[in-house]
């Protein structure tokens, strides 16, 4: 599945531009400018807040026997293939 760069860069894009607006409007004048600041550079990290949560919230629901065939990493077991004995490389 092909994604183009408007999938894969809008969130980042998004949150830089959140930031940045943030940043200059902190700087630019008292009041307004300062809730406007609050507002900008909150957002990304109630993004990230809840992002981080919800990664936990997943990770607690799955039980860990659930991996069929996980080694003690954790990883999928690879079935390795034996190769004969008369083959030399």
């Amino acid at each position: 599945m092909r994604r183009g760069l408007w999938m894969i860069f809008r969130w980042p894009l998004l949150i830089g531009l959140l930031s940045a607006v943030g940043l200059v409007s902190a700087l630019l004048d008292d009041g307004l400018y300062d809730a406007l600041s609050w507002f900008c550079l909150g957002i990304p990290l109630a993004l990230v807040g809840g992002v981080w949560a919800r990664l936990l919230h997943a990770g607690a629901r799955k039980p860990e026997h659930a991996h069929r065939g996980a080694g003690a990493s954790g990883r999928p077991a690879v079935n390795r293939v034996q190769r004969p004995d008369d083959c030399s490389l």
